[in-house]
């Protein structure tokens, strides 16, 4: 993951984009940035593809929001260039995927952890994390978690 955005960094330089170079400088940093915090904890080298993942889609979401502020406030300029980051940056995430693939996903998750109420609901957010990083808005998934626990 490290070295796909390192080559994209890169290639970015050598064509001159400087929107794309200028993001993917942002999302070296706060690659960075994590991998000083997991060393501060005393935990080895840095942050695996995982973290990066996470990181990754962070990026995205803040600039979602920051995207909505703008277009609610009119600076449709300031919109655009978000939405050009985010294009950016999800060329680095795994497919997303679609409602059907999620609602699959949640009820596999809630066989494979026994889960059997909302007292459960941990485990089967933890199993969906470890599977599907980058792949589906855990904000979204928890009141579908919840909803197949409270159902039964």
């Amino acid at each position: 993951m490290r070295s796909r955005v390192n080559m994209a960094l890169k290639q970015a330089m050598r064509d001159k984009a400087t929107t794309r170079l200028s993001t993917l400088r942002l999302i070296c940093a706060a690659i960075k940035d994590q991998d000083i915090a997991v060393r501060g904890e005393g935990e080895g080298s840095g942050v695996g593809d995982a973290e990066v993942l996470a990181i990754l889609s962070k990026m995205t979401k803040q600039r979602q929001e920051s995207a909505r502020a703008y277009e609610e406030g009119g600076r449709l300029d300031l919109a655009e260039r978000e939405q050009q980051e985010i294009a950016i940056i999800e060329e680095f995430l795994p497919k997303q995927l679609d409602s059907d693939q999620v609602a699959a996903a949640v009820r596999k998750a809630v066989e494979n952890t026994g889960a059997e109420s909302i007292r459960d609901m941990g485990k089967v957010m933890a199993e969906l994390k470890g599977k599907y990083t980058g792949q589906m808005d855990f904000g979204k998934v928890g009141p579908l978690v919840k909803d197949r626990l409270c159902a039964g």
